[in-house]
């Protein structure tokens, strides 16, 4: 069996890299939004054409960057959804009832310091990790029955 994992959430820290590392001999195929900030910000003026105002800047932007999260969502087995500590991702709770919504599996990844504002998330979550490492035990389990070890 393979899997299709869509990495959601926050882009300042390295989780992602850390579950596909750690899920290097799983049959696992990551795929996720863009993360370099600054092409997912602009690639809508960028591609499409300036914008003064910056509502409209931002909101070619999302357009284009709800075509691969679209995309990318509706592939995939399961859904992980990453909140980091510093900011508010409206993005990721988006994506994470998107995926809920769609009937995907949706892990949910973030520290206890989110726990009651994510509690809603979190129910409509198979499972709520705090650590990377987690979400690669998940995986492990799923694809091979195995626990940690």
């Amino acid at each position: 069996m393979t899997l299709n994992v869509y990495l959601s959430g926050e882009i300042h820290t390295d989780w992602r890299e850390q579950i596909v590392e750690g899920a290097r001999d799983l049959d696992v195929h990551f795929s996720g939004p863009v993360t370099d900030h600054a092409a997912s910000d602009d690639c809508g003026v960028a591609i499409l054409g300036e914008e003064p105002n910056k509502y409209w800047h931002d909101h070619k932007g999302a357009m284009l960057n709800a075509i691969r999260t679209r995309k990318g969502i509706g592939d995939a087995d399961v859904v992980v959804v990453r909140f980091g500590e510093k900011y508010k991702q409206w993005n990721a709770a988006f994506d994470a009832g998107y995926a809920a919504a769609l009937g995907k599996s949706l892990v949910v990844l973030h520290g206890p310091e989110h726990a009651h504002a994510l509690k809603e998330v979190d129910a409509a979550a198979l499972a709520v990790a705090e650590q990377p490492e987690q979400v690669v035990q998940i995986l492990r389990y799923v694809l091979t029955g195995q626990l940690p070890r």
